[in-house]
């Protein structure tokens, strides 16, 4: 593309536009008012971080706050004395720049904001990067050439990127994630933290910090509306698109990703198929599947089957969990396995929200807490399933040890108080945990909680909406520690 001297002077009125910041000297009071994502405090220390010359690679599944995350960012390299002038934003979807390069965006911006000079530092933020072909040579490109600057690029579509960034970013590269929210985040987000009170509990012959609730009953309804509404910060904000889910997350979500992003990524011919696919699944989330039960219900051929299901894991909708026995041997040749949709409002879009009594909440509820689980990159997570003769038994969640792939740990999720008081009724978990010599586990309630001894076995129950926050607190605490923060 020829770059004349009007199409060169548009451009630099776009940027003019997109960085308010350069003559405002901050952001825009719309997004300056919105509440900060908790994983701010993992990203901001990547971005300012001039150290190690690598570029951050944000990733993740559409609408879930990344452009927002950005803008918050270059708000606090300005309150942290970084000039405005020095900062750069690049919506690389914008029409007019279209097939214009990285190298040649980034010339065009210092021309916008008068700075020439090649030694001066920029931070400079790719936003919507795999709109442009190729965009991993451009970025090293880059990183190598401007050494005193930081290159950001965010993107949706995270299968193509994070492989692209392996392939030809590394050591040039970091990759981060960002995640749907995660309850603790919402709780956060919707500034009621002060129904959780800090209390510990006994786990492993260890004292650890846990939490209780002021108002169960108060925040079991904001975990209801958190598995209907909770995975992504628009929809928590507003009740308009509350009172119709569906049209928004169907649209600017859902459909933009079957429709558009893995066609394009992988060639995908018939969408039709793969839509239909994904909505089985989502309406039977935490369900254990087969390719054979799921080709009978879907239509779709098992083999194609197989490369939908990487599809959408690579897309960040769904999550496919594999199974252990009674013994907690994991299977060779595993034909059934269990598939979680990684964000549980996604079902609610699709159908209708769901009612705390309704027949679906088991599901739902271990739907939402496997999606605080599977946000750690490294969890060995795993349900336990078996059948010997007409014995049979199933435990929800088995965590191994990563060295000797041994049972850790055992929970069993349920939306009932019943167990609690008749935890012998919970003949799979209890088997399970005679079998392979663990004391005790984790039992989820409705609003229950406390200690109950069952011969040699301690269940530990605590309501799931506690548990859910937990595992959403204690994975981002995990991520602070991975990046020595």
């Amino acid at each position: 593309m020829e770059l004349t001297a009007l199409l060169k002077q548009q451009i630099k009125n776009r940027m003019n536009i997109d960085n308010p910041w350069w003559t405002l000297g901050c952001i825009d009071a719309d997004y300056k008012k919105m509440p900060s994502r908790l994983y701010i405090n993992l990203f901001y220390p990547l971005v300012k971080g001039m150290e190690v010359r690598r570029s951050v690679i944000l990733m993740g599944p559409r609408r879930v706050g990344k452009t927002v995350l950005i803008y918050h960012s270059i708000q606090r390299l300005i309150e942290d004395g970084v000039s405005p002038q020095q900062i750069i934003y690049v919506s690389v979807e914008t029409p007019i720049y279209n097939q214009i390069s990285l190298e040649i965006l980034f010339e065009l911006a210092k021309e916008a904001v008068v700075k020439t000079d090649s030694k001066e530092t920029f931070y400079v933020f790719f936003d919507e990067i795999q709109y442009l072909k190729d965009w991993e040579v451009h970025l090293k490109s880059l990183v190598d050439t401007y050494r005193n600057c930081k290159f950001v690029a965010s993107g949706s579509a995270a299968a193509a990127l994070r492989k692209r960034s392996m392939e030809s970013g590394a050591g040039r590269f970091t990759d981060f994630m960002l995640p749907p929210l995660t309850f603790n985040e919402f709780i956060h987000l919707k500034n009621y933290s002060s129904l959780i009170v800090p209390a510990e509990i006994e786990w492993k012959g260890y004292r650890m910090a846990s939490y209780s609730a002021i108002d169960m009953n108060r925040l079991n309804e904001l975990f209801l509306n958190y598995i209907n509404y909770g995975g992504y910060p628009e929809v928590v904000f507003s009740e308009q698109i509350q009172s119709n889910p569906g049209q928004y997350v169907r649209h600017d979500i859902i459909d933009k990703v079957l429709l558009r992003d893995l066609p394009s990524l992988y060639g995908i011919t018939d969408v039709q198929e793969l839509n239909t696919l994904f909505t089985v699944i989502a309406y039977h989330s935490g369900n254990e599947f087969s390719y054979e039960n799921l080709s009978k219900e879907s239509g779709v051929k098992k083999e194609t089957i197989r490369k939908y299901i990487e599809y959408l894991e690579a897309a960040f909708l769904i999550r496919v969990i594999h199974k252990t026995n009674e013994n907690a041997k994991r299977f060779q040749r595993a034909t059934s396995f269990k598939i979680y949709l990684t964000n549980p409002s996604l079902r609610c879009a699709l159908f209708q929200p769901l009612q705390s009594t309704d027949e679906e909440m088991g599901n739902m509820v271990e739907t939402t807490i496997f999606a605080q689980w599977i946000q750690r990159s490294n969890a060995q997570v795993y349900y336990a399933n078996w059948k010997n003769g007409r014995k049979q038994g199933e435990v929800d969640l088995v965590g191994l040890h990563v060295a000797t792939q041994k049972p850790a740990w055992a929970v069993e999720i349920k939306w009932s108080n019943h167990y609690y008081e008749h935890p012998g009724d919970l003949r799979s978990l209890l088997e399970f945990l005679d079998n392979n010599d663990l004391p005790e586990a984790i039992v989820t309630s409705i609003s229950k909680s406390g200690d109950r001894q069952q011969g040699e076995v301690r269940l530990l129950f605590i309501p799931a909406a506690i548990y859910a926050y937990m595992v959403g607190q204690n994975t981002f605490e995990k991520k602070q520690q991975r990046l020595g923060l």
